[in-house]
């Protein structure tokens, strides 16, 4: 019978099979078999003259077996180790992101979904359940503004000029609920005031941006009650920053006393009296005056819109709309508003965020 046998010394590996000559050809070892090969063979049995069996190469082939294996095991735990830090340096972006996000006063449903995010539909959703209607009721008659809710619990922003001298103030949400709200801080040097709704909590709230970092060209949108219509929506852009507007300190020194806020509710002309450029527009803004830096915009701004929301595109407030001019219709006659012409001016929002403090602890000028 003849033994296919393979070279001396072969050997099964997990590596391409190499031979190594042990015994020469001369001298083969009686075809034995030894450990750790795959082929069937007996044990060794020495022949006289012969050769012994090369050493076995299993525990080689072992070893060599362990090093990928505990090399793999070592990156693993590298990638372990980075994955861990990296997911943990993400989850503390995220982290930061959202506390930002909470500081800025945000809560639930009024931030722009992703899907919505830089539309005017989108941020209209997100925004308006934070913007609300206030009637303030003086011995001249009614005046309706506009305000931002600012808190949960019914700090609510909007214009000096919309609450000043009133007796009575009526809010009413997006919702349709009214609230009774009490003057908390007035800065009439900066044509803000602060008001609280009484037995307000769990209100939405907006989220105050960053003016300055506005730029001329941006997209914005603009919520308000124009002419009693309760949460109005229009859309412009920023036509330019720091212009100096000049409006009246309170109502008594304007044409449109207590109505400056609206119309046609029994005061006033409706318009808005300011100046700008050395005019007077919408009326007399009266001795008593202040002039601040204002963001101007092209998004249609009327009677009512005062105090109300000058909102970027990912639905943070910039600014607190403030003035607008409506020329005179030469048709109906120098006494009538011919309505916006998309010259309209706001508070930057930071001019509000430095004043709360001093609104709060009703230490206006």
């Amino acid at each position: 019978m003849t033994e296919n046998l393979r070279p001396s010394g072969a050997h099964s590996t997990d590596q391409d099979p190499t031979s190594y000559p042990y015994a020469s050809p001369s001298h083969p070892y009686d075809g034995a078999a030894h450990s750790g090969t795959s082929h069937e063979g007996t044990a060794y049995a020495g022949t006289a003259g012969g050769y012994p069996p090369p050493p076995p190469y299993a525990p080689t082939t072992r070893r060599k077996a362990k090093r990928p294996v505990a090399l793999l095991a070592a990156v693993a735990i590298a990638a372990g180790v980075i994955g861990g830090g990296t997911a943990t340096l993400v989850g503390q972006l995220n982290g930061q992101d959202s506390a930002a996000t909470g500081s800025s006063g945000v809560v639930n449903g009024t931030t722009v979904s992703q899907s919505s995010k830089g539309t005017v539909a989108g941020v209209a959703e997100a925004v308006s359940p934070a913007i609300v209607e206030i009637g303030a009721a003086s011995s001249a008659g009614r005046s309706t503004g506009s305000g931002v809710v600012i808190t949960e619990d019914g700090e609510i922003v909007t214009n000096n000029h919309v609450i000043s001298g009133a007796q009575q103030i009526q809010v009413t949400l997006s919702t349709g609920k009214t609230y009774t709200a009490d003057v908390v801080g007035t800065d009439p040097d900066k044509d803000l005031a602060l008001i609280k709704l009484r037995g307000a909590s769990g209100l939405k709230t907006a989220a105050l941006g960053d003016s300055s970092q506005v730029k001329v060209g941006d997209q914005v949108v603009a919520i308000g009650s124009p002419e009693g219509l309760t949460g109005t929506v229009t859309s412009g852009i920023v036509s330019a920053l720091d212009r100096d507007v000049t409006v009246a300190k309170d109502d008594s020194g304007s044409s449109g006393g207590s109505g400056q806020g609206q119309g046609g509710q029994g005061g006033g002309s409706g318009q808005w009296p300011f100046e700008f450029g050395g005019q007077q527009f919408n009326g007399d803004t009266g001795e008593q005056t202040t002039t601040y830096k204002a963001l101007q915009t092209d998004a249609s701004l009327n009677p009512g819109n005062s105090g109300g929301a000058l909102i970027n595109m990912d639905g943070e407030i910039i600014g607190i709309n403030s003035a607008m001019y409506a020329p005179s219709s030469a048709a109906a006659g120098s006494g009538s508003s011919a309505g916006s012409v998309g010259l309209g001016f706001a508070i930057p929002v930071n001019t509000l965020k430095a004043d709360l403090d001093t609104l709060r602890a009703g230490d206006g000028s």
